[in-house]
């Protein structure tokens, strides 16, 4: 394994990208299919982060109704009244199942602020614009100040913004893991894509036992 894209599991955060009720849950306005089959891994992943204080950022969108914000692509659709991760309604909500407990409500008008929202220990919320996590957010800000090197990637359908945020995190010469079965949409040639460019892709099973077994020292101090 090369050694500039070698993951460190003593230096890393978890992405959860676009997890919210209108995208994952079986019948919702928005259902990408396949996400509430990688729901149970996510969960998995997540525990596991949580007993080993390991960070954990969700990526979230905010369509406002009217349309004002949305990707030019789906704009027509939202003026047109259809109702997607509305800012306030249950289907923007993370899905309950990967949130932490007690965790806080979305603030939506300070996410759509730009603000970063801390939901629990070691976890916050973040909304983005556009496909890719980076763009026009303060995640970057985020994981320098909390000494993150490395990210590992789940969520939400991989064709669109799992794969263009792991592009960016690359483009920032973070070290990126992709978990092939806890992102939806995933295909073998997209994540052959992924390697190409140096992203380690693995299944949930082999990213737990790294994380389970990473070294004592070096934890993340956050």
């Amino acid at each position: 394994m090369d050694t500039y894209t070698k993951p460190n599991f003593n230096k890393c955060a978890v992405i959860t990208i676009d997890t919210q009720n209108d995208f994952s849950l079986p019948g919702a306005v928005a259902e990408i299919k396949g996400t509430s089959e990688v729901i149970p891994q996510m969960v998995n992943i997540l525990a596991t982060c949580r007993q080993q204080q390991i960070p954990i950022i969700h990526m979230i969108r905010l369509y406002k109704e009217g349309g004002s914000n949305v990707d030019i692509c789906r704009r027509e659709l939202i003026e047109s009244g259809v109702a997607i991760v509305r800012p306030g309604s249950k289907g923007a909500d993370l899905v309950s199942l990967i949130k932490p407990m007690d965790a806080h409500e979305l603030n939506d008008q300070a996410l759509l602020n730009g603000e970063i929202q801390f939901i629990g220990s070691s976890e916050w919320v973040i909304y983005k614009p556009r496909w890719g996590a980076f763009y026009q957010t303060k995640l970057e800000q985020l994981l320098m100040e909390n000494d993150i090197d490395t990210l590992i990637f789940i969520g939400c359908n991989f064709p669109n913004c799992p794969r263009t945020s792991m592009y960016e995190a690359s483009e920032r010469d973070f070290k990126v893991v992709m978990v092939e079965d806890a992102i939806s949409g995933t295909y073998d040639k997209g994540a052959e894509e992924m390697r190409n460019i140096g992203i380690k892709v693995y299944t949930t099973e082999s990213l737990i036992q790294e994380l389970e077994h990473r070294n004592d020292k070096g934890l993340n101090s956050v």
